[in-house]
């Protein structure tokens, strides 16, 4: 088992930035690829970004690329999520999510929600306009 617990979401104006993080309990953090979803109000919930293992690869949703940046660091068994630049349509509930899921050969980041098997409880990310 995975424990996520999220913090640094909150009430931002635009332009502004926030960092959120996510700590890792009960497993080996650096086995798993990890990822930062969001959902707003009457939307599904969507990736934000993701990366692998060792840290080495990520993925960005488009609307976020150059505005936010997804970072670990294995030895705290932690996940960052630095956010600038922030705009009203970046409102949302964010989540950390982690996955075991593994292929043979490389280090690989996932995007699918459904790979994912361990999920936070989420933190409000509101932004003012």
């Amino acid at each position: 088992q995975v424990q996520l617990v999220e913090s640094g979401g909150r009430l931002v104006q635009a332009g502004g930035s926030l960092r959120l993080s996510c700590a890792a309990s009960g497993r080996t953090f650096s086995s798993l690829a990890m990822g930062w979803f969001r959902q707003a109000p009457g939307k599904e919930r969507e990736i934000v970004a993701a990366i692998n293992s060792n840290g080495g690869s990520t993925y960005y949703k488009d609307s976020v690329k150059g505005r936010f940046t997804i970072s670990r660091d294995n030895a705290k068994n932690a996940l960052y999520l630095q956010m600038n630049s922030l705009e009203p349509e970046d409102t949302a509930v964010y989540y950390c999510a982690a996955t075991d899921l593994s292929i043979p050969g490389g280090f690989y980041y996932f995007t699918g929600l459904a790979l994912y098997n361990y999920w936070g409880q989420g933190t409000q990310v509101t932004v003012s306009s």
